[in-house]
């Protein structure tokens, strides 16, 4: 259902930097880089069938996150659960809510982790084991 998810960046270099380490957790390469006609840069991450995407933002306004929006990583064990949220944290990342491990509830146990990267966005960790 999904062709891609774009989220916006204050600072496009660090959150190129944030996300090459973070996502490289997950195997994803660096990005591809393209600049708009109006010369804003976006950045896409290709990886596994999916395209994760960030920009600056093309109106000039400055990013906010949205509230009650996240985005959701899968991860293959939690191992890279832990990997995953740690590395955020030591790359200028915040961790939030819980700390990573397995969470009981209506869906059955998974292992989450939850962090915001460095323009507030908030991130998750998911492994369904």
């Amino acid at each position: 259902m999904l062709n891609h998810i774009m989220i916006g960046s204050n600072d496009i270099e660090r959150s190129k930097a944030f996300y090459n380490k973070v996502l490289g957790v997950l195997g994803a390469g660096e990005p591809m880089a393209h600049v708009n006609d109006t010369g804003q840069t976006r950045l896409f991450y290709i990886h596994d069938g999916h395209t994760f995407s960030i920009s600056e933002p093309i109106n000039g306004e400055p990013v906010t996150p949205s509230n009650g929006f996240t985005i959701g990583f899968k991860c293959n064990s939690l191992e890279q659960i832990q990997e995953l949220h740690d590395v955020a944290v030591a790359n200028g990342g915040t961790s939030i809510e819980d700390p990573p491990g397995p969470r009981n509830g209506s869906m059955g146990t998974m292992n989450l982790c939850y962090f915001t990267d460095p323009d507030g966005h908030k991130v998750c960790g998911i492994h369904r084991p």
